[in-house]
């Protein structure tokens, strides 16, 4: 074979080989590409997502989160209360002043025998509810119970939460407590929302959700009873643990 004949067999060849070679580049550019636009997609959801989680946390206007009005319940509270209040005062008053020493001689020289108690004749003890004692106990006793009773009336007032708003940025939140003179009449805390968490899951209570705000013993309670409005930005933001 002459050298003419091999030159025009290798450039019969060669267009050949230069467009497998061009296919196979073009096939590995696409599958190249095709693999980035993947991956360029997964990270753009990624961060779709993830703007997407902060602007939900974030809100452009004031949220109200929780709303729950008691106003009947705790005007009735508080008629039960000042009633109890007057009836313990009452009752001091009667003691301390209505008790009689019996321990002292009566009428005709005679002395009068101590009022005594028993239990079947096992044991038995002199006991003069007139004397100091008794009297002072007794006066101090029923005071305490009538405060009591109207303290924890006030406490249970200033720690059930009315309404729970988060403000525009979703940096601070606002917590409203009942009262009986009104919705709006109660307390107001406003503080930041990293000093605002929820110890127990709003599913998990059965009657009260606790809510813990830094700074204050007690937990301000949400009735399981009230409206939660966004109960997903509700579990993300107040309803979220934070250790303090």
């Amino acid at each position: 074979m002459s050298k003419s004949s091999q030159k025009a067999r290798l450039f019969q060849n060669a267009p050949k080989s230069s467009d497998s070679s061009r296919s196979g580049v073009s096939t590995r550019l696409f599958t190249w590409f095709g693999l980035n636009g993947e991956i360029i997609a997964h990270a753009g959801r990624k961060v779709a997502t993830r703007r997407g989680y902060c602007t939900v946390t974030q809100p452009a206007r004031d949220v109200t989160l929780f709303e729950h009005d008691r106003t009947r319940f705790f005007r009735l509270l508080a008629v039960f209360c000042g009633g109890q209040f007057v009836f313990w005062t009452y009752l001091a008053q009667f003691a301390f002043t209505g008790l009689r020493d019996t321990g002292g001689k009566g009428d005709k020289g005679r002395a009068k025998a101590p009022t005594t108690t028993g239990l079947a004749g096992m044991w038995s003890f002199e006991m003069n509810l007139g004397s100091n004692a008794w009297r002072y106990g007794f006066t101090l006793g029923c005071l305490t119970i009538g405060a009591g009773i109207v303290g924890l009336g006030a406490v249970f007032c200033r720690r059930c939460v009315s309404k729970v708003v988060l403000h525009q940025g979703g940096r601070m939140v606002t917590v409203c407590t009942q009262s009986p003179l009104g919705p709006t009449r109660g307390r107001t805390l406003t503080v930041p929302l990293n000093q605002v968490a929820c110890h127990a899951h709003r599913q998990e209570s059965p009657s009260f959700i606790p809510l813990r705000i830094k700074g204050h013993r007690l937990y301000f309670l949400l009735d399981k009873e009230g409206t939660v409005n966004n109960t997903r930005l509700f579990d993300i933001t107040v309803g979220a643990y934070r250790p303090f």
